[in-house]
């Protein structure tokens, strides 16, 4: 069974992705103020996240369609169960989760998003699509939402917020990461501190670059 080509996600899955593909880098810099070479160092910075990413409030930013579905296959061919989500947005990555966790038989997706009307419009289109009962969203800061009361077993953890806060996301959930428990972080090259943190041998992880673009790590215990 393949929840990504029936309805009504599959068309969900299509509006979205190709709403999204309209967003261009001139959108971003008019809507935060910000020229392409600001915008990059923004990135990095870890005191004025909240400002930035409110500024992008109309803007999905999601997951490739590709990468949508390597979270789907990796969640399906891993038998996740539990999964959580750093950044939800308009909820289309988690969409691809939620489905994979549908097509193992159930599970939990906690995701966690810091702009309010992003997450008022991701608990709608979890609605459309029937995943919403496999969902739990956070609303907030996820550092402090994803700070306690995480599982104590996670399968699978998505890093996909702003890109300064991966590494202390990850210490987060660490504990509870299984043995074996992936962690994809998407546009990982902006965030030099958790790749360094994945790739010292001595934290416990193996990691592979997919497509320049996401990197994928093994929690080796």
């Amino acid at each position: 069974m393949n929840s990504l080509s029936t309805q009504p996600l599959a068309h969900l899955l299509d509006t979205l992705l190709t709403q999204a593909e309209t967003t261009t880098i001139e959108d971003i810099c008019a809507a935060t103020g910000l020229s392409a070479q600001a915008l990059e160092q923004q990135k990095g910075c870890k005191t004025a996240y909240a400002g930035f990413y409110a500024s992008l409030k109309n803007f999905a930013i999601p997951v490739s369609r590709r990468t949508g579905e390597l979270l789907y296959m990796l969640a399906r061919c891993s038998n996740a169960r539990v999964v959580v989500e750093f950044g939800t947005s308009f909820g289309i990555s988690t969409l691809f989760l939620a489905a994979a966790l549908r097509d193992n038989g159930g599970g939990q997706l906690i995701t966690s998003e810091f702009e309010p009307s992003k997450v008022a419009r991701a608990q709608q289109n979890l609605q459309t699509s029937g995943l919403a009962d496999l969902v739990e969203i956070r609303s907030g800061d996820a550092l402090q939402t994803l700070g306690s009361n995480l599982p104590q077993h996670i399968d699978m953890l998505l890093l996909d917020g702003a890109k300064a806060l991966y590494c202390d996301i990850l210490k987060l959930a660490e504990t509870g990461l299984r043995t074996g428990a992936l962690v994809i972080a998407d546009d990982a090259a902006d965030s030099p501190e958790y790749l360094a943190y994945v790739r010292d041998p001595a934290n416990g992880y193996m990691t592979l670059d997919f497509d320049g673009d996401v990197d994928l790590a093994v929690r080796l215990g």
